[in-house]
Order: C-alpha cells, then structure tokens, then sequence
C-alpha cells in the first residue's frame, strides 16, 4: 500500500533520514523501531506531508503523495496520529472527533462516521460532552485514535500511541491496534514500547541514525535483543 524510495529529509544542514527505502503491505501492522532522534518520526510527517523531501519518492498505493499538501494527503486516505496526541484540550470529545472529519463534506458521511467511531469507543460515546482535558492519558489516547479514524482512513501513521501510558492502557491500545489490522486498515507504528511494537507488527524496521540497519520478522530475534540493537548498537 505504501511504498517509500530512496528517501531523504533535512533540518537545515542536519540529514535526518538517509536514503530510506521501505514497503508497508495493505492490511498490514509494520513496526518502525530506534532510538530517539533516529528518523522514525521524520519519516511519518513526510508521508503526511508535514515535511519536505530532499530526495526520493513515497507512493500510496502507486501514485506518488510526496509534494502533496496534507489536506490532500488525508483525503486521499492517510491519516496521522501525532506523538503527544494533539488533542485540542478545552474542546470536548464530540468537538475534537468533528475536527478529525474536516476534509468530509457531506454531514450524513460525518454522522455515519461518528456512529461507526462510537460503536468501536463506547467510552468515547459516553464522554461525548466532557472537555478533553479532563481525561486520562490512556482515553485521551483513544481519543486521538478515533479523531484520526473520522477522516476514514485506510492507512494510519501512529507516532508512539503508548507514550506515557500505564501498562494496562498499553494493553488496551495494543488491542485497538489490532482491532483496527482485522477491520482492513493498514498501521504504520512508531512505538519505543519494544514489546508492544513487535507484538503487533507483521513487519518490522529499524532505524539508525538515520538509516535502515535491519529489515524483517518481529520474530528473528526476542524482545531483548531487539532492544539490544536499537539502543546498544547490538
């Protein structure tokens, strides 16, 4: 579904991603692991458009995104889930969903959207007029999942959805990972949480400084000695 060539991405002189090449299949859950400061968020505001390439190409399902503007990008069926969730705090639940769907026009799709998002966040559904701030980390999380779920999607960029979580909601969102692979949906995941990432994961990446140092199963190696090669150079 998405393919990524020979990508590279600046900060001014700084080359962050370098000569990135990768495929995420439809309907799969690809993992994309390093360390801080490795890439990995990079390489998802570039394939929503949020940042410039310098060099290289990103097709969505064989036409060519890069160069797109975000609106464009989101209506062509990529929708990004932001590190820190971006949620607008003093908006409710309802509020923040509605602005998940700014690129539909139609407000009956925007109804049938909505009841589709509720059904699968029931809690949501229930806190529909409580402002945003005054959830925990782990619903606002699932917050940020269902906002990104009303544009209709069929391609998710998660960017570390387990951030600061407590094990249990950790749990929780694994399952919504899940959930979201068998409902058709295609999951890019940028997650430090090891265990999580390659439990979900069909596929797995992972960044060094910059470059692609290994390609393959989340099951060529244990949860320890993925984390050996991201963080100790193993």
């Amino acid at each position: 579904m998405l393919r990524i060539n020979n990508l590279c991405v600046n900060y001014g002189m700084l080359e962050a991603v370098k000569d990135v090449s990768m495929v995420v299949p439809e309907g799969k859950v690809v993992s994309l692991l390093g360390a801080n400061g490795s890439g990995k968020s990079t390489i998802l505001k570039t394939v929503s458009g949020l940042k410039a390439p310098r060099q290289g190409e990103i097709l969505f399902e064989d036409t060519r995104v890069d160069g797109m503007e975000t609106e464009a990008i989101v209506d062509f069926g990529i929708s990004q889930i932001p590190e820190g969730r971006r949620l607008f705090p003093y908006m409710t639940v309802l509020e923040n969903l509605n602005l998940g769907a700014y690129v539909r026009s139609s407000k009956a799709e925007v109804d049938k959207v909505r009841a589709e998002v509720f059904e699968r966040f029931p809690m949501l559904k229930k806190r529909s007029k409580v402002r945003a701030s005054s959830m925990s980390g782990g619903e606002q999380e699932l917050l940020a999942v269902a906002r990104g779920l009303m544009s209709r999607p069929r391609m998710l960029l998660m960017d570390e959805p387990c951030q600061g979580l407590s094990p249990i909601m950790v749990k929780e969102i694994g399952k919504t990972i899940r959930a979201l692979k068998e409902s058709g949906i295609t999951i890019l995941l940028v997650e430090h949480n090891v265990s999580i990432a390659l439990g979900v994961a069909d596929h797995v990446y992972i960044l060094r400084n910059g470059r692609i140092v290994f390609e393959g199963s989340p099951d060529a190696f244990s949860a320890d000695e993925f984390t050996k090669r991201i963080y100790l150079a193993g």
